[in-house]
């Protein structure tokens, strides 16, 4: 049930409305967005047996704080900072274009290691871009017209159901993207079935610090945001504060 003491406000509002942590949950954001792409993207880790990218570990983090801004701030807000990582994504992959293949000094040994670390290829970088941007966009799509279905209730079926989707999409696109071709399509399938399903149940087992965060927010904010008069295309602008 929505909270009684919290001011009902629709998207509109809430756009042009000022929050007091919103700067801090934006920042965690593109953080937790680019250190995940960074230092979790190039390891294969092997736990019981079982072998995965290490950054899905902490990516999937990105999705939870995704939701919190969305069921906090709103759609319109959530699409600002989606695009502030998408341009912070690019920005990262030509930096490391450019300082990768920037000439090393003769006195030092670390390129080969530097290269294997931070040089991704260009399917891996286009793959993550724009698999985050519609993962991203379809996560809080999906959970910004379910709360206003469930009239900001079980607030769990929305942050597992847009989950379901984002991620689907975000997998749908990212694997395809930088490996058919190079992986057979077989291992294309399984390796996108199974992260999916793994960043699903990892978004599940974290709904009970995303129910505190939310409603620590919520409580400091003193809004509650229905997206019940929101333009949800990528490309609107959001009406100036």
């Amino acid at each position: 049930m929505t909270d009684p003491q919290l001011s009902r406000i629709d998207g509109t509002s809430s756009a042009r409305r000022h929050f007091r942590y919103f700067d801090y949950v934006m920042a965690s954001f593109v953080a937790i967005l680019l250190l995940s792409n960074l230092i979790g993207a190039s390891k294969l880790a092997q736990v019981g047996g079982f072998t995965f990218g290490a950054g899905i570990l902490f990516f999937p983090v990105s999705y939870v704080i995704g939701d919190v801004l969305t069921e906090v701030y709103g759609y319109a807000n959530a699409r600002r900072c989606v695009w502030m990582g998408f341009f912070a994504l690019i920005f990262m992959a030509f930096m490391s274009y450019v300082v990768v293949a920037m000439p090393a000094a003769p006195d030092w040994g670390g390129q080969a290691a530097y290269e294997s670390v931070f040089g991704s290829t260009w399917r891996i970088v286009l793959a993550s871009v724009v698999a985050f941007w519609a993962g991203e966009f379809i996560n809080s799509f999906v959970l910004a017209r379910m709360k206003v279905w469930t009239g900001g209730r079980h607030m769990w079926s929305r942050t597992i159901g847009s989950t379901v989707f984002g991620q689907a999409i975000d997998s749908m696109l990212f694997y395809p993207i930088a490996f058919l071709g190079i992986w057979t399509t077989d291992q294309v399938l399984m390796v996108m079935v199974t992260n999916w399903a793994m960043k699903v149940a990892w978004e599940a087992g974290l709904t009970p610090v995303t129910y505190a965060v939310v409603g620590w927010l919520k409580k400091r904010e003193g809004a509650e945001v229905f997206d019940t008069d929101t333009d949800f295309s990528p490309f609107a602008k959001s009406p100036q504060v």
